[in-house]
């Protein structure tokens, strides 16, 4: 949920004045899915579609990188306790237990109930209405009542002449703008769990008065998740019946978005139509204030090139565009056909991610980063950007987040240049360049000796995962780790050379004015997962001459290691008594420093610059403030590039 970006809308009708043209009671039905519930939901998919969804999260823990992955996104798993965010009725207090008659035993008409309660779901015989009125009571109502046949008088409340009228209590009387963040905290960003309702204080609240039911409408349209295509649907409709809730709409979030969740095959899907490029348009038409839309691989066919020409030209608000894994043919169609449309000078994206959009031509970044003068997060990680595209950034730009790993067309020389001499990267915080060295090369050793010294020391995440690395470049890094909080290494160190990084150098003429001055590094994450099993020297790491895994290596936190070595070292009990565990998610591998409670409370491991996510290492740029989740946690943390 993006707290930090929300702003009063502007340029159209007031909440209020939204609120009193609104048709009745629209919004909880958004949430509640009970008549669209699918018959089986255990379904396979069919062998045309992805074998798995793949859907990564981060859990709350006592050590970091513990993740839950499931094949299926977990908003998707809906039932009937999950999706009514309205409160159930209270239940009786006590069961109830049908007596048969004696002579009769297997009549059901005579008989008794015993105690007279009401069953399962049944609240009383007074509820049966007999020609408009209230037949009887019920023993569940005599009981309330404390065994009196007559309904007692309810006595007349005093006003309390300290009371506010109505509409004029305190939190009432505060502007917009601090209510809505209040609201905000209220919201659940967390998927359905199958036992707890969700959102139930925010359907509370539309009850409440008139000003909190505007301010509610606004928390629970103003960021749309979509599970499913049914739920698009019914968001769908009620924007379409009450046109006035998409213009409250900022984030259209698909990056839970799972198609074979309700139907096993591609045909019954295409069937349905609930998710087709003319319904998306229609809903981008309906959102016209929208500043964040969050896509990815699976609804790659839906993003035609009218979808296309919408998002980049008839949005002016829109901020953040994240394509994540689109690389389908109708998707690069799509695109290179808009390339001939007649694009503006200058267009309001300043965070865009195109990570893994493998077929997108090179012309693509060509026509798309000229333009992008509002630039701060970029991630082209794995796409046919060239060096040409890169130094055409405006250079009014201000990056903070930059992504140009497995960019095979770029050069080395071509990078060093743009990030020593090009002014929109002064301000970096985030840098990956980092390779699969078994494929491809970016840096070798000159290249990182010209490289290192130029990092601005805003710098909080560097990547250089890949690269031909040299002991010498230790001393160049040193600088480096007292701002930075994950460095990612190269090859061909040494982990005495890597321990340099943690403790100053020996002295041999007894001098230890370098010890005295020594500045303690800010290291929480490091990356050495391009040494494999049989390159990491376990024996040093874990000896007692080395110092990173170490308690006074603190406030290091995590070391990632190739996923190959996890077995061993999950077995091996020298990492618990050096005060460490083992954790791995998908095809990745981490070393977790244990906490000690008597240290304090656990660093929750969140950063402005991480957008969200609380764990360390982060494979793809988000582009959005929130949680991490569905696809997106799995480009994250799952994958090793």
């Amino acid at each position: 949920m993006d707290r930090t970006t929300s702003s009063p809308l502007v340029g159209h009708p007031t909440q209020q004045h939204v609120t009193s043209k609104l048709k009745r009671s629209p919004s909880p039905s958004l949430l509640r899915d009970n008549m669209d519930q699918p018959e089986n939901t255990t379904t396979s998919p069919d062998k045309s579609t992805r074998s798995s969804f793949s859907s990564v999260r981060e859990v709350d823990s006592d050590f970091a990188q513990s993740f839950t992955s499931t094949k299926v996104s977990s908003y998707s798993k809906l039932s009937e306790e999950v999706v009514d965010d309205l409160p159930s009725p209270p239940a009786m207090a006590t069961q109830t237990q049908f007596i048969p008659p004696v002579t009769q035993p297997n009549s059901r008409l005579h008989g008794c109930w015993f105690p007279a309660v009401a069953a399962d779901g049944f609240q009383g015989w007074k509820q049966i209405g007999v020609k408009g009125r209230q037949a009887s009571k019920s023993y569940g109502d005599l009981q309330a009542l404390k065994i009196v046949w007559s309904t007692p008088v309810t006595p007349i409340k005093k006003k309390d002449p300290e009371r506010p009228s109505p509409g004029q209590s305190t939190i009432e009387k505060l502007p917009t703008e601090i209510l809505g963040q209040i609201i905000d905290h209220l919201v659940l960003d967390v998927p359905p769990n199958g036992v707890s309702a969700r959102n139930v204080d925010l359907m509370s609240l539309l009850l409440t008065s008139r000003t909190l039911h505007s301010a509610t409408l606004n928390a629970l349209y103003k960021n749309i998740t979509i599970p499913h295509s049914r739920i698009f649907r019914k968001f769908l409709s009620h924007i379409s019946q009450n046109q006035e809730l998409g213009t409250i709409v900022r984030r259209l979030d698909f990056s839970h978005f799972n198609p074979t969740t309700l139907f096993s095959t591609a045909s019954e899907r295409a069937t349905t139509r609930n998710l087709t490029p003319e319904t998306l348009m229609q809903c981008l038409e309906l959102t016209p204030f929208l500043r964040e839309f969050l896509a990815q691989e699976y609804i790659e066919d839906e993003l035609d090139a009218k979808v296309l020409r919408k998002l980049f030209f008839g949005l002016d608000r829109l901020q953040g565009i994240d394509f994540c894994g689109c690389s389908s043919g109708a998707f690069k169609n799509a695109f290179q056909s808009i390339l001939l449309s007649d694009w503006p000078e200058a267009l309001s994206i300043s965070r865009l991610s195109l990570h893994k959009c493998i077929t997108l031509p090179s012309s693509v970044f060509e026509t798309l980063l000229p333009r992008l003068g509002n630039l701060t997060h970029l991630d082209l990680a794995g796409t046919r950007v060239t060096n040409a595209a890169l130094q055409s950034i405006p250079h009014n730009a201000k990056i903070t987040h930059l992504n140009l790993s497995k960019c095979k067309l770029l050069t080395a020389d071509a990078v060093i240049d743009f990030l020593a001499n090009h002014p929109a990267v002064k301000g970096l915080e985030l840098l990956s360049l980092g390779v699969d060295a078994r494929s491809h090369q970016l840096l070798d050793e000159d290249d990182l000796t010209k490289l290192i010294p130029i990092l601005p020391q805003s710098l909080r995440s560097l990547s250089l995962k890949g690269s031909k690395m040299a002991s010498s470049h230790i001393n160049l890094l040193r600088p480096l780790t007292k701002h930075l909080e994950e460095l990612a290494l190269g090859r061909r160190l040494k982990i005495s050379d890597i321990d340099r990084l943690f403790i100053p150098d020996e002295d041999e003429s007894g001098d230890i004015n370098e010890q005295l001055e020594w500045d303690p590094h800010s290291l929480k994450y490091l990356d050495l997962s391009d040494y494999t099993s049989a390159e990491l020297d376990l024996i040093t790491l874990f000896g007692r001459n080395t110092s990173i895994m170490k308690k006074f290596s603190a406030p290091l936190e995590v070391i990632e290691v190739t996923d190959d070595l996890y077995p061993r070292l999950a077995k091996s009990p020298v990492v618990k008594q050096l005060g460490w565990t083992v954790t791995e998610n998908g095809s990745r591998a981490w070393l977790v420093r244990l906490h000690d409670p008597e240290d304090g409370p656990r660093d929750s491991g969140l950063r402005y610059w991480k957008m969200g996510a609380s764990f360390w290492g982060m494979r793809k740029i988000p582009v959005a403030c929130a949680e991490v989740g569905g696809m997106y946690g799995s480009y994250m943390f799952k994958r090793k590039l």
